[in-house]
């Protein structure tokens, strides 16, 4: 058994369970650490589809265009070609596995992430434009899609 990789990935904290290491490119696992606030901007991804298992914390989603609230052992399903996009509004954070039925978001994650320094979230930083640029650009060459803003604040 294979130690999991940790990243930092935007504003979180990433370990890859299960994915490219291991020789699978038709299903990731990720379990993610994600700060209060936390909200990529809507997307859609092209080939997998990309499942949510709450462990800890809430977070308001956006699939298809109907809102959904997740909290703890609730799983959500964003099928691929559907616009969706998450808001973490515990103020605690929030705690899940990603599971992907392929590995465009684990080579997004690899792409645009950083080896963790510490088992933490890393530190808060405001993103640049060019560093939005950079996201998008990698987010398009991994199959995903940025087709709108992320979540406001409710």
């Amino acid at each position: 058994m294979k130690q999991a990789e940790s990243l930092w990935f935007k504003g979180t904290l990433a370990k890859i369970r299960l994915g490219l290491a291991q020789g699978r490119t038709d299903l990731a696992i990720i379990e993610q650490w994600l700060p209060y606030g936390e909200s990529p901007p809507l997307h859609i991804h092209r080939n997998e589809d990309e499942i949510f298992l709450m462990i800890e914390g809430t977070m308001r989603f956006v699939v298809g265009g109907k809102e959904i609230v997740a909290r703890a052992g609730d799983t959500l399903l964003a099928p691929k070609e559907v616009p969706h996009t998450f808001r973490v509004e515990s103020p605690e954070g929030a705690h899940c596995f990603t599971i992907t039925t392929g590995s465009d978001f684990e080579k997004l994650v690899r792409a645009f992430g950083s080896p963790a320094l510490s088992d933490e979230l890393p530190p808060p930083m405001e993103p640049t434009p060019e560093m939005i640029e950079a996201l998008t650009r990698t987010c398009r060459e991994n199959g995903i899609d940025i087709v709108g803003p992320p979540l406001a604040g409710t």
